[in-house]
């Protein structure tokens, strides 16, 4: 049986449309022969993501974005195509996030911990990443702050380092080159003492060893020595305190005697204070010689007589 040429013409045309469609269907991301899930997830912004664009957990991809439509109230639904082969919690959230430093966008999937799985034509909670411009301005925002803080300290400094101030620093610096050099100058003549001396330092460094050596060798001898001093000085001290409590027994004894003698009426005070007749006595005679002064005051002319022309005699 021979086709025409119209029919070949005919067949071709529709082969040749249906292999347009399914280039055109698969550039855009669908896969005409594979069975996909279907999620949804709503953005407030989607800059830089467009259709066909992966989903990925983890950097590895499992989907992609199969159809994007702005709402009514400015917000862009999202469709996405995830094989089946792939089960994916409800709790899940679809970030949007950039992939490279040119700006591209794709789908994170953050995969959640829940028990439960979505299902095919549900909503899934949509997230944005901060891209990397979002994530540097804050640091670019502290260095701007940091740089400003640097430059005035640069200023204070550039106003403060004044010609005055160079100067003194430039003379200080050139003290301290002096200093040093004459600290490598002492130096240099310590050195040189050192090595004339080396002889006497170490003679003297071996007498030291000799005197240590002998100290060391007569350690039992030194021990004894402290050790004989330590019963001596005990010993003096126990017979200085001895002695001096057999003088102070000695001197408590002698005052009671004293004070018995006079308890007894016994000398010169043990009768005064024992004897009431010499104390009556002593009384009397004080008071008598109060009553003469007393009249030696009274009439003085009966004990003392004055004549200014001579002694006259007196009749009887």
């Amino acid at each position: 049986m021979k086709i025409a040429n119209e029919t070949k013409v005919g067949i071709l045309a529709v082969v040749a449309i249906a292999i347009l469609i399914l280039g055109y269907s698969f550039l855009k991301g669908n896969d005409v022969f594979s069975s996909d899930n279907t999620y949804y997830a709503t953005y407030s912004r989607v800059d830089g993501l467009t259709e066909s664009k992966p989903v990925l957990v983890n950097g590895y991809q499992i989907g992609r974005v199969s159809e994007m439509r702005l709402q009514d109230d400015g917000r862009i639904r999202t469709e996405f195509k995830v094989k089946r082969s792939y089960a994916i919690p409800a709790n899940t959230v679809a970030l949007l996030a950039s992939t490279d430093l040119l700006g591209g966008k794709a789908i994170v999937f953050e995969l959640g911990d829940g028990s439960s799985y979505a299902k095919d034509g549900e909503e899934l909670t949509a997230g944005i990443q901060k891209n990397i411009m979002e994530q540097v301005e804050p640091i670019q925002k502290k260095a701007q702050d940091i740089a400003a803080v640097l430059d005035s300290v640069l200023s204070s400094i550039n106003n403060t380092i004044n010609k005055d101030f160079q100067r003194d620093f430039n003379r200080s610096i050139n003290s301290i080159a002096n200093s040093l050099q004459n600290l490598e100058g002492i130096t240099r003549q310590l050195d040189g003492l050192v090595v004339s001396e080396r002889n006497r330092i170490s003679h003297i460094i071996g007498n030291v060893e000799s005197i240590t050596d002998n100290l060391k060798n007569n350690n039992e001898r030194i021990g004894s020595v402290l050790a004989n001093l330590d019963s001596i000085t005990d010993q003096v001290a126990k017979a200085n305190f001895a002695q001096t409590i057999l003088s102070a027994n000695k001197a408590m004894a002698d005052f009671q005697s004293i004070t018995d003698r006079i308890n007894q009426g016994e000398g010169s005070i043990g009768m005064l204070l024992n004897d009431d007749q010499l104390y009556n006595n002593l009384n009397q005679a004080s008071q008598n010689l109060e009553e003469l002064i007393g009249d030696m005051k009274a009439r003085p002319g009966r004990y003392v007589h004055f004549s200014v022309f001579g002694r006259k005699s007196i009749e009887k």
